[in-house]
């Protein structure tokens, strides 16, 4: 077992134990506000482009298509009562402590692409980003999250790839924290 896998799984089982409470909480709402599954098990892909499911919090109804939120016509109309908040909050994250628990994600890594963004995939296999486990958060998501162009997540992720450490993985985490507080770069 690599350090890295050591380091996911004492801090996922830390994270876990800390945010049972509000996990149950988040749960009870989406289910006392929508009709369907508390969770959502998005189709993704991980390390070596093999698929595996991702749990999220559901904060969408449930026959939205399943593609990228920018691609969608009108995202605002699809969002549960408390899918906005879920979103901007990134507490609908909170269940892929189960991922990362399983060995599908790391804290730190690119973000799992969906099964259907083939020109993603194509684009981070070209540059050997596939070898890498995806993650909860990546230098992508702290550098232009949801609003960045594919070219530039890609090319932020092959720089996370020549870069890797603890020392830039721990960096990465702090900077996510600090970006979740003030909600930058959120598509709700």
């Amino acid at each position: 077992m690599t350090f890295k896998r050591c380091f996911d799984l004492i801090l996922a089982i830390l994270a876990s134990i800390l945010l049972l409470i509000p996990f149950l909480l988040i749960a009870l709402m989406v289910r006392l506000t929508s009709k369907g599954p508390i969770l959502y098990w998005s189709q993704r892909v991980g390390k070596n482009n093999t698929l595996f499911l991702m749990p999220k919090f559901r904060s969408m109804w449930i026959d939205t298509p399943a593609v990228a939120t920018h691609l969608l016509n009108d995202p605002e109309a699809l969002l549960t009562p408390i899918g906005s908040f879920l979103r901007r909050s990134s507490l609908d994250e909170i269940p892929q402590l189960w991922s990362i628990l399983k060995g599908d994600m790391s804290f730190v890594g690119p973000r799992p692409a969906l099964f259907n963004q083939d020109d993603l995939i194509a684009a981070r296999t070209g540059l050997g980003i596939h070898r890498l486990i995806p993650g909860l958060t990546g230098w992508a998501q702290i550098n232009g999250r949801d609003e960045l162009p594919i070219p530039e997540k890609v090319a932020l992720d092959a720089d996370y790839l020549n870069r890797r450490s603890l020392y830039f993985d721990l960096k990465i985490i702090v900077l996510t924290f600090l970006k979740v507080l003030q909600k930058e770069g959120v598509t709700h």
